[in-house]
């Protein structure tokens, strides 16, 4: 796979937590009481283990496609 995409996976909760304050900024909408800033964080945070799970699991399989032990 390419590596670029690999580093735009990786790079892309960074980005939306750090420069996204555009986005979440604000207060509304609420989930449960919760601001919109703390859910948007927490969905983020998920986000961010799923994506470094699957590039995880790309550079695993290619590592063992080509043949390297780990």
């Amino acid at each position: 796979m390419n590596k670029y995409l690999k580093f735009i996976l990786l790079a892309l909760p960074y980005a939306f937590m750090t420069f996204g304050f555009g986005i979440y900024d604000r207060v509304n909408p609420e989930i449960d009481g919760w601001p919109f800033f703390y859910w948007y964080q927490l969905m983020w945070i998920f986000i961010a283990a799923l994506l470094t799970s699957i590039v995880y699991a790309i550079e695993r399989s290619e590592h063992s496609k080509q043949g390297v032990s780990s």
